[in-house]
Formats: structure tokens, sequence, C-alpha cells
């Protein structure tokens, strides 16, 4: 068995590097449907500056785009090294969606990028559009594979433990595609990634409407990241919800400890505004609820129950008992591969196999495992509640600040005052880290609500990890954090100075602010 020094360094390892990648991934999904928006009206009205717009922020688009490269090879090797046994227990089904990605993501994102930036003067203004169009489709494209393999993860539907090769296969390709909880999380992390774009354009072009410089160029800019982030925050808000009730439906621990909600209550469930959760006494207090909110998200019904963690809990033990049954089938049946009496009998109770897999950290002789060891293991079921409480309600909070925010903008902008409110263009400047602080808070209520399991209910996390040292995960730990280092000093750099340059041709004069020049703002 591996030790708990080395699974702790491997998570640590991965959860930072993990981080650290989503920073990229959702700008580069929402700039590169700005830059189609962009160039469209570029085609469309012939103006010179939607070019310009188009090609500055597409540099920006760039630079995001080769930090993003770089941050997602180093995860890939993770899964070679300290996730290898993760990899070769699921490999059949993970691995899948994964080539289908780095295909999309090579014949669409790295072959016509290059075009993008390359092929201004050597294609027609269709033809450079059709590329631009391309480059978001595959960014978009790459997310939706990721995405099936992580909702995989959370959901595992459409394959079977076959104890015959101590895998996971695939038995139904189409269920793990059209897997609910990966076409949730998919809709959901795409409109998240728009509202990140929207929010880095109306940011950095209120930075310019407050210096007077590219001031035409800003003006058109913040209109459109106005428009397209108040549709996008309204969709993530909308999306959330069916992300809830997926949850609701398939993990029902992870929503109980969102809510911190530790006994069942008469349907419909409460929605918990505040509290502070109380883990030693398995309470939550000073609460402040909002009546049949929860039930209605996470059941849309108002008679059905949403199970609090206790009640899971005494669930969990059930299936781990059921599960030690399984796992004793599955040792006599290794030990005589033509036992088909045990085959039928793992069979049966095969889906609970999991489950008893986790007594493996209390004892490895699972099957004589005490009452009070399997009640140990059934609460090691319950994820980590007071971060998951308040990484949701800052998430959720700040959801509802971006819709306000854009819906603010997209009015100015209708009305042309954007540069009367300066107050506002300050708020807007200094809102532009919200949306990351959103998408990675997002990120740990994902990867946190499924612990202690890699995949829901299959395979716990303490298991995933390869036999190899602590010190080996050191040595790697350390070169990634220097090489990430290294990456976010080179990426701030070139942000900060392609932002202080501007556009390359756009109207740098300085403009006095409040004032309008000829052009008409929407144009």
């Amino acid at each position: 068995m591996t030790s708990m020094d080395v699974v702790s360094l491997s998570r640590l390892q991965f959860g930072l590097t993990a981080l650290y990648h989503f920073l990229f991934v959702p700008l580069t999904l929402g700039l590169a449907i700005l830059l189609g928006v962009m160039e469209s009206v570029y085609v469309m009205t012939g103006r010179e500056i939607w070019r310009e717009m188009t090609k500055f922020w597409g540099l920006l688009f760039g630079i995001n785009f080769a930090m993003g490269v770089a941050t997602g090879i180093t995860m890939e090797f993770q899964f070679g090294m300290n996730w290898a046994y993760y990899s070769h227990y699921v490999g059949d089904i993970f691995g899948a969606p994964l080539a289908i990605e780095g295909l999309m993501a090579f014949f669409l994102e790295a072959t016509f990028i290059g075009l993008f930036f390359f092929g201004w003067d050597k294609l027609t203004r269709v033809q450079h559009l059709c590329v631009t169009w391309l480059v978001a489709l595959g960014s978009n494209l790459s997310a939706l594979w990721i995405l099936i393999a992580n909702g995989w993860m959370q959901y595992p539907v459409g394959a079977k433990f076959n104890p015959d090769t101590m895998r996971m296969e695939v038995t139904d390709f189409m269920q793990v595609l059209f897997n609910p909880v990966a076409q949730a999380k998919f809709v959901h992390t795409v409109s998240a990634g728009y509202v990140t774009g929207a929010m880095f354009v109306l940011s950095i072009s209120a930075y310019y409407l407050l210096r007077g410089r590219h001031v035409e160029m800003a003006r058109r800019s913040m209109t459109v990241a106005a428009s397209f982030g108040l549709a996008a925050a309204l969709s993530v808000v909308v999306l959330g919800d069916e992300s809830g009730y997926t949850a609701g439906e398939n993990q029902k621990m992870k929503i109980a400890a969102i809510e911190a909600m530790w006994d069942t209550e008469p349907a419909p469930a409460s929605f918990t505004l505040f509290g502070v959760p109380d883990l030693a006494n398995r309470r939550t207090a000073y609460e402040i609820k909002i009546p049949w909110m929860l039930g209605l998200i996470a059941t849309r019904s108002i008679d059905k129950t949403v199970p609090g963690i206790k009640e899971l809990v005494a669930h969990a033990e059930a299936r781990i008992k059921s599960g030690i049954v399984a796992y004793d089938a599955l040792e006599k049946l290794r030990a005589q591969p033509s036992n088909n009496a045990e085959r039928t009998r793992l069979d049966t109770t095969g889906v609970d196999l999991g489950y008893a897999l986790l007594l493996k950290k209390i004892r490895p002789d699972i099957a004589n495992a005490t009452a009070d060891e399997i009640a140990q293991a059934a609460w090691r079921t319950v994820p980590a509640v007071s971060p998951l409480f308040w990484s949701f309600r800052i998430m959720v909070g700040l959801g509802f600040y971006f819709i306000a925010l854009f819906a603010v903008a997209f009015v100015l902008a209708s009305r042309r005052e954007l540069e009367r409110y300066r107050s506002f263009l300050v708020i807007a400047l200094y809102s532009l880290p919200l949306p990351w602080i959103a998408a990675e808070l997002g990120w740990i209520v994902a990867e946190v609500g499924r612990q202690p399991w890699v995949i829901e209910g299959v395979l716990p996390t303490f298991m995933a990890v390869s036999s190899i040292s602590a010190a080996n995960v050191w040595t790697t730990l350390i070169g990634f954090v220097v090489f990430y280092s290294a990456l976010a000093v080179v990426d701030v750099y070139l942000m900060v100075k392609t932002v202080e340059a501007g556009p390359p041709a756009g109207d740098g004069a300085r403009q006095p602010a409040g004032r309008f020049v000829t052009a008409d703002a929407a144009e």
C-alpha cells in the first residue's frame, strides 16, 4: 500500500498544477469566441478598426494559449508517473476522450492558430474569418472531451470492472459521451470561460478609457464585452442550476456537504444562505435559510427529499458491507478464474466493490473489518465540508456580481455614457481577477466534492497513486513550482507589455476622458 505521505504529496502536486493550468483555460475559451465576434463585425462592415481589435485581442489570446499548452503538458506527465495506477485502472475509458481531444486540439487549434496569426494578408476576409471560428471551435471541442473524461470520474457510466484484467473497461461509449454530468459540466464550464474572456476585455478596455488611450477601440471592445458577458453570466447561473440538479441525482454526498446539511430535512429542503459548519458536533450553527430552494434545485420537485450527510453515511455503511462480499468473491475468482459461482457473486455485488476498498486505508484484510471500522470507513465518504460550503457560496456570490456588473456596462454602453462614470470604469478595472477566483473555486468544489474518490464510488483516491518514493514526488513538485513560477513571470510580463503597447495600428492618441470622438461606439 502506498504511504499516506506520497498520496498527500501527489494530490498536492496535481492540485497545484491543475489549479495553475486552469488559469489559462477559461480565458482561452472566452477570448476565442470574442475574436470570432469581432472579426465577424469586420467582415460585415469592412471597418478597419475591427480588424485591428481582432489582431490586438488575438495577440493576448496567443500568449495565454501558449502558456496553457505548456502547463497542460506537465499534467500529462503526472498521469504517467504519480497516477500511473489510476491511468492503468481507467485507461480504457479515460484515455479515449483525451485521445480524441488531442486530435481535435492538433488539427483545429494547433493547425489553424498559425493561420490566424500569419494569414491576415494571405487569406481573404471570409477565409480568415473561418480560420478564427475554427480556432474557437477547436478550443471548445477540446474542453468538451476533457470534461467528458472528468465527468466520467464523477459519474462513471458506460463501463464495467473486468476481474480478469483488473481494469474498468468501456461497455457503452455512447453512455460515456452523453453522460449527463459531463454535459452539464461542459456547458457550465464554457459559460464561465466566456465570462472570464468578457471580463478580461471589459477590464482592459476600462483601463484604456481611464487613461484616455485607444479610445475608439476601447469603446467598441467594452460594448462587445458587456453584451457577451451579460449573456454568459446569465447562462452560468442557469446552467449552474442544471449542474446542481445532476449532482443532486448522482452525487448526493457532494450536495449534502456543500450545504453542510447533516440531517435530512422534510421536502422540499431549504438552502442555507449562511451558516458555520461545526464538524466536531456534526451540525451547522447560525443558519440563515431560504425555504424550498435546495429542494427545487436538487430535485426539481416539492415532494422529493434531499438526503443529509448522516443518512448518506448510513447508506455507505450498507454498501461497504455489500462490497466486502464482492471483494471476497474477487479474491476467490482471481485464485480460481473458472469459478462461475464466485463470478456470479461478484456480478451481483460488484457495484459496491469500491466502497469496500475504503477499508484498505484502515486495515489490509478488509474481510475481517469490525463494525466500528466499517462505520469509520463510511464517514470517510464525507468530503471536506467547510471548504465546500464557503467555496460554493463565494463562487455563487461572484456569479451574481458579474451579472450586475455586465448589466450596468451594457446599459452605459447602449447610452454611450461609459466615459461619464469613471467610478464604474475603476470598478470594472479592479474586477479583472474575479472570474479567475470564481473559476478556481468552482474547480475546488468539483474536485474536493468527489473525495474520497478519484472515480466516484469505484476507486478511492489513496489507491490511485503509484508506488513511487516521496523523494521523487518532492523533486517533481519543486520542479513544477519553479517551472510554473517562471512561466507566471513571463506571462505577466508579456501581457502587461502587450497591453501597454496597445493595438499595433490603433488610435494611440490620448483623448480627454468623458468625450466621444466622431465614430459611433456601436459600430
